[in-house]
Formats: C-alpha cells, structure tokens, sequence
C-alpha cells in the first residue's frame, strides 16, 4: 500500500494542560480538556468510552441477520448490526461479539474463535476515543435472544445488496453498520 505525504509547515504541537473529569455516566465519561495549540488556549470535550464489538452475522443463504432497536440520542428506531459494549475495559472485543450476537439475535457460533476479524473503526474521531471491533458470523446455530430488561430489539433478515441500496440513499446511517456492510461487500468483491 502506498503512502503520499504532503508537505507541511512544522507546527507547535497541541499540548494537553488539564484534563478534568465533567461528567461520568454508566457507559461513558465526559472530560473537559484545557490545551495550549499554537500559543493559544483551547477547551474541547472528550468522551472516554471502554470499547465495543459488532457482528455481521451470515445466514446459511448468504442474507445478513440486523436488529432494528430504538436509539434514544435519536429519538427512532434504527436498523443495525448486533454489537454491544465489552463489560469491562480489558474483555477481550471478540468475547464481547461473541456474547452480543446471541444476546441480540437469538443466534451463536459454536466459539469466540469461529469469527471472523473485519476491522477496527473509532467512531467518532472528533471528541470520542470509542473504538468497536467488527466481526462476520458464518455457520449460525439458533440459540434465544437475551435481551437487557431495557431493550426492545427485533431481528429482521436482509439480502446484503438491499442494505447497500440503503447506505447509498441515506437510509442506513448508523456508522459501524455502514462500515461493516460496505468493508464486507469490498472484501468478497475483491476475492
């Protein structure tokens, strides 16, 4: 893979003077930063957030396995992949999806082992550290679903070009489920 870099002035580099916890929730903490860049003083939020895990579960015909759940930040339901924060910082990401994927949809694999590594996105480089490992789930074996006591999740079977059709009209937004959807059609289209 080829790499072109540009030319650039050497700038003062950003220094972090401060941090400062803000606020701390049951899946996240809002830090406010206090930093010097190019001689001036800034403030910018920063959420910290453990980690998560994401499946792309494979039916036996080829059709992928979304959850469809209401997203309170957006007030909506959302069509998704089946993913889930990892219950302590240092879990390792594929026993998390591993976990997920029956709790949300009902189906497993036989071991952590059997999925399959598709990549590592931060999903919002701006202001958050999250990072969520997305895995593909082949060989399904039904189970039942085990939701939270607070979510409400229904599975629905999709072909992979219809969820395409949707990332490309804007119908689809959601950025782990549009990234695992467009990484996994590239990957078997390059085969």
């Amino acid at each position: 893979m080829e790499q072109r870099k540009t030319e650039r002035k050497q700038e003062a580099p950003v220094v972090r003077l401060k941090r400062q916890l803000a606020y701390e929730g049951t899946i996240l903490k809002v830090y406010r930063d206090e930093v010097q860049v190019g001689g001036h003083r800034a403030f910018w939020d920063y959420i910290h957030h453990d980690g998560a895990a994401a499946v792309l579960p494979i039916t036996d015909r080829g059709e992928i396995l979304m959850v469809r759940q209401y997203r309170n930040a957006l007030d909506r339901d959302t069509l998704e992949i089946p993913a889930g924060k990892v219950d302590t910082p240092d879990e390792p990401r594929r026993l998390c999806a591993f976990r997920e994927l029956e709790e949300e949809t009902g189906y497993r694999v036989e071991k952590p082992e059997h999925l399959e590594f598709l990549m590592r996105i931060n999903t919002t480089v701006a202001f958050c550290d999250e990072e969520i490992d997305i895995f593909v789930a082949r060989n399904l074996i039904p189970g039942k679903q085990h939701l939270d006591e607070d979510e409400r999740i229904q599975v629905e079977t999709w072909k992979l070009s219809d969820l395409m059709q949707m990332v490309y009209a804007g119908k689809l937004k959601d950025g782990k489920t549009v990234a695992a959807i467009m990484g996994y059609a590239a990957k078997n289209i390059l085969k």
